[in-house]
């Protein structure tokens, strides 16, 4: 059953559409009725139900309004160019074919792009249908000039929504419960399930998926990246906190405490430069805690003990958190300032830092101009139904034609199964609007000043009904606005609400066909796929990270440059979207070939993590046509694919220098190998549960490792532990008998 509207949606709904009918009155009927211009009342009516209706804008309204004068340009381009290429059929669907292309796919550079696409993609259909009129281009532009403008204004003045709380506000918020949590963790090894419950859902509020579309940084750019790192790392860190509270009793020791006081002065400070209440620095302070830590940190006098496992587990978490506190403090720093300096953190992890705009935006581009990615399949799927239906309207010459392309415009959905749902409702609320067009037509005959009195309260009905009701009482509803507003362009009869019902239906028909042929199962089908191709890429990369952090010389603290798996080697390399890579060439094994193998995983395994997270926000979109209550959970591979990255990133800094007995790098690669298989055998998604268990590391081996060692070879039993739990519940059968020790969001990788 669908959810029923709240009493705030319906107000935000009906000021909406107050705003749009008032914008739209005012530009039509003057234009029509006083200077006789009914090619720019048309345009003057269209625009704010193209900007403010079919393309609702996020934001306040004062957002609203600059986003709606700066597409101002676009939209009159898009014009300007349907007019021209409106002399023939074919070039007017060669460039419907590139302009819905175009317009679809700028989706993937954020949430303005994506709110303005079907706006402006409205334009180009009403500029490019019959008749070829190029002398009436400026009163078309005039037409649209004057909407826009009106709806600008409407959108600042005329009841404006509040501004919504912005991300970096959330984000905020979240670090100031870390650095409470992590204050409350100071000289407090006892658990508190309470506080973990608390600290893992601020995490999960911090989802893009769970913030407003507007306040999502989703864009290309350097501040919008950064904030999204920031809001990841945020999530991490209150995961790792939640693992402290949770994990078994343990000895405090004045390095953990010590440690746990600075992520919280970190936090605190961060959530100031969120806040602008102070101004953003750089995370010296903490890295040098960090080094300090690092230095202190030794094995217990006697490492056989359960305590003693215990506190060297406590301490590798505690460096996690101290970890992402930093990862977040830099991205904040870079999206307040991109000149910040990134010191001796990995280069890489905030490879965006000095990249220039242009490139960030080609990067994204050319991110996802491949056929695996969901934004290229959509722009495809709406770019061929759009120029089919331009052809169709064309040759069979109908009225009113380009409804036809109103309707695969509006009515497209990602899946066939979601488009016949759609389809099979609008179509039954066209008929009913159709019927009622056709009695009022038939009522009213010819006197005009009875749609003239009508078309204003028509409009405030479809356009705060519509939105919330559905596509049937959406296109019955916008079939009486049109027949309202046509009836006072020229003389009409009741085939009027006849050829609004057969353009509907025939551009109903059109979309169907093209979610059948293109892509029909929409995320379902890519999702698996991207998925399981990250679980497969990332296995070279465990072996390569485990050895670099557990090999060498070392030290290699976050504040010093030491040896680490994103060094040098790839300083002058670029993947295909575009961003450095490469690992250090003293910590792959197997020589040249294993540095070029730890490279191309790494590559990989950054680069589809990127199209799986793409394909799952829509996959999160599309209704379900069966239960996933015991599939896959997509979240939790996306978690360890994540998980995988980072502690490339930081695991080999962390290292201490002595190296590890053979016994120990035995069990280092037998462990590695364990989750290696387990992933790929993830990867084929079976439908039984697998045993994914990682082979515990035995107390003669710890006991024989130098005490300077043995902190590393801890943190990555903790990391390779905690890869194993994800990995055990992306197969979405969870194991009751699973141990404690194999408890997720533990370990110097985080979640």
């Amino acid at each position: 059953m669908p959810r029923r509207p709240s009493l705030s949606e319906s107000a935000r709904a009906g000021r909406r559409a107050l705003r749009v009918t008032v914008a739209a009155a005012v530009g039509f009927y003057p234009a029509l009725h006083l200077w006789d211009q009914p090619v720019t009342a048309v345009y003057a009516l269209f625009a704010p139900i193209a900007f403010g209706v079919l393309s609702p804008n996020p934001g306040s309204g004062r957002r609203r309004a600059g986003t709606v004068l700066r597409i101002l340009p676009a939209a009159a381009a898009l014009v300007a160019l349907g007019t021209v290429l409106a002399v023939s059929t074919w070039s007017a669907v060669a460039g419907m074919l590139v302009v819905g292309f175009v317009l679809t796919f700028g989706t993937t550079f954020g949430p303005r792009p994506a709110g303005t696409a079907p706006g402006l993609q409205l334009f180009y259909i009403l500029a490019c249908f019959p008749p070829y009129a190029p002398d009436t281009l400026p009163q078309r532009l005039a037409g649209l000039a004057v909407g826009m403008v009106l709806l600008a204004l409407c959108e600042l003045l005329l009841l404006p929504d509040p501004a919504e709380p912005a991300y970096r506000q959330r984000v905020a918020e979240a670090l100031e419960l870390a650095a409470h949590a992590a204050e409350r963790l100071v000289g407090s090894p006892a658990a508190e399930p309470v506080g973990a419950g608390r600290l893992r859902q601020a995490g999960r509020d911090l989802r893009l998926s769970q913030q407003p579309p507007g306040t999502r940084p989703t864009g290309p750019g350097r501040t919008d990246r950064a904030l999204a790192h920031a809001g990841s790392a945020t999530r991490r860190l209150l995961d790792q906190l939640a693992a402290l509270t949770e994990l078994p009793a343990a000895a405090t020791d004045l390095a953990s405490d010590t440690l746990l006081h600075g992520v919280a002065a970190t936090c605190r400070e961060t959530a100031g430069a969120l806040r602008r209440v102070r101004p953003a620095a750089g995370p010296e302070l903490i890295e040098e805690m960090i080094a300090h830590f690092l230095a202190v940190r030794g094995a217990p006098p006697d490492v056989r003990t359960a305590a003693a496992h215990a506190l060297l587990r406590r301490q590798s978490t505690v460096l996690t958190a101290a970890v992402s506190a930093v990862t977040a403090r830099t991205a904040v720093a870079l999206a307040d300032d991109g000149r910040a300096p990134v010191h001796g953190l990995p280069r890489e992890q905030f490879w965006y830092a000095r990249t220039g705009a242009v490139r960030l935006w080609l990067i994204r581009a050319t991110g996802h101009l491949t056929r695996r990615s969901v934004v290229f399949q959509n722009a495809w799927r709406v770019a061929l139904g759009l120029a089919l239906a331009r052809l169709v309207a064309g040759s069979l010459d109908l009225p009113h034609g380009f409804w036809v392309l109103l309707a695969v415009l509006t009515l497209g959905r990602t899946t066939a199964v979601a488009t016949w749902s759609v389809v099979r409702s609008a179509a039954v609320g066209t008929l009913l609007g159709a019927l009622a067009a056709g009695l009022l037509v038939v009522g009213a005959g010819g006197t005009a000043e009875v749609y003239e009195y009508l078309l204003v309260p028509m409009m405030l009905v479809a356009f705060t009904v519509g939105p919330m009701e559905g596509p049937a009482w959406a296109q019955g509803l916008f079939t009486l606005v049109v027949a309202t507003a046509f009836a006072q362009l020229a003389p009409v009869s009741w085939r009027l609400a006849e050829a609004r019902l057969l353009d509907v239906l025939t551009g109903s028909a059109i979309g169907l066909l093209c979610g059948l042929l293109a892509w029909p199962a929409g995320a379902r089908a890519e999702v698996r796929h991207s998925v399981a191709v990250l679980l497969r890429s990332t296995a070279p990369l465990i072996g390569a990270t485990a050895v670099a952090a557990t090999t060498g010389p070392g030290p290699a603290a976050p504040g010093g440059r030491g040896h680490d798996l994103r060094g040098t080697a790839g300083q002058g390399a670029e993947e295909k979207t575009g961003e450095p890579q490469g690992h250090a060439r003293t910590a792959a094994p197997g020589g040249e070939a294993g540095r070029e193998l730890a490279d191309e995983a790494l590559r990989l395994t950054r680069h589809r993590l990127r199209i799986a997270e793409g394909a799952y926000a829509q996959y999160r979109t599309e209704p379900s046509p069966r239960t996933d209550a015991d599939g896959p959970d997509w979240l939790a591979a996306l978690n360890y694919g994540a998980r995988v990255l980072v502690g490339a990133f930081w695991l080999p800094r962390t290292r201490e220098g002595s190296r590890l007995p053979p016994a120990a790098r035995d069990w280092v690669r037998r462990a590695c190998a364990e989750v290696e298989a387990a992933a790929r055998q993830v990867a084929d998604f079976p439908p039984h549960a697998l045993m994914i268990r990682l082979t515990p590391l035995p107390p003669d081996v710890a006991a024989a490792v130098p005490p300077r060692a043995l902190p590393s070879l801890i943190d990555v039993e903790v990391w390779l532990t905690a890869l194993a739990a994800d990995l055990r519940t992306a197969t979405g059968h969870h194991q009751a008998d699973a141990p404690p020790s194999h408890r997720p969001a533990v370990g110097p990788a985080g979640h």
